[in-house]
């Protein structure tokens, strides 16, 4: 089983990570804006960035048995087990001591949301939502030639229609729960950004922590 690959929890890791941490998850179709708008977040507001796409590319360079499964179902355009990102995006929280987090990309089907808050035990305190048309989102998923495995054209479909089919049923869930601030994604970086700090000056101050580890 994908499970057996990582190490067992810690006894009372979970309360630790109920009692004092905060979630954002960030979502959008691929190439809306969520990897460009993440980092201001961390400048502005303290916040630690956690991407499940880097955290599961991370472990395909690892070349482990979970690597190598991940890579696969990359190649696909399909959506990686939920238990594999989850345990992942686990064990980042548990060894960050900054405990405010944005997660870039996840859920990105009921599955991972259900995964997520049966395992992690956390709700969001709101889903940043990077609202964007699929003409705009497939023009700047080819214009951005980063050289990954999942940007040739056939993929891109796949990719988009996992997206429109999977991801945004989640967000029409958390929109029932009025967790969800939708951001218009077809602006200029600064214009989203004015809107992304209006919905993050509304959250319960918090002390600082020095370091985004």
């Amino acid at each position: 089983m994908a499970t057996s690959e990582f190490p067992a929890q810690k006894d009372g890791s979970k309360a630790v990570l109920q009692e004092t941490t905060v979630v954002v998850f960030v979502l959008g179709g691929p190439g809306s804006g969520k990897g460009t708008q993440c980092p201001k977040i961390v400048e502005h507001f303290g916040f630690r960035h956690l991407c499940a796409g880097d955290l599961l590319q991370a472990e395909i360079e690892s070349e482990s048995e979970n690597g190598t499964l991940i890579q696969n179902f990359k190649k696909e355009g399909k959506i990686v087990p939920s238990e594999i990102t989850v345990k992942l995006l686990q064990q980042a929280m548990q060894q960050s001591d900054n405990k405010r987090f944005i997660v870039d990309g996840f859920p990105r089907n009921e599955e991972n949301r259900a995964a997520f808050e049966n395992i992690v035990r956390i709700k969001p305190e709101f889903v940043l939502f990077f609202d964007c048309p699929e003409e705009e989102l497939t023009k700047r998923i080819l214009n951005r030639n980063q050289g990954r495995v999942d940007d040739n054209i056939e993929t891109i479909g796949k990719r988009l229609k996992v997206y429109f089919e999977s991801t945004l049923p989640v967000i029409n869930y958390y929109n029932s729960k009025r967790k969800v601030q939708k951001i218009d994604a077809q602006r200029s970086i600064d214009e989203v950004f004015e809107d992304v700090k209006s919905v993050f000056a509304k959250l319960r101050p918090v002390a600082r922590v020095g370091s985004t580890k």
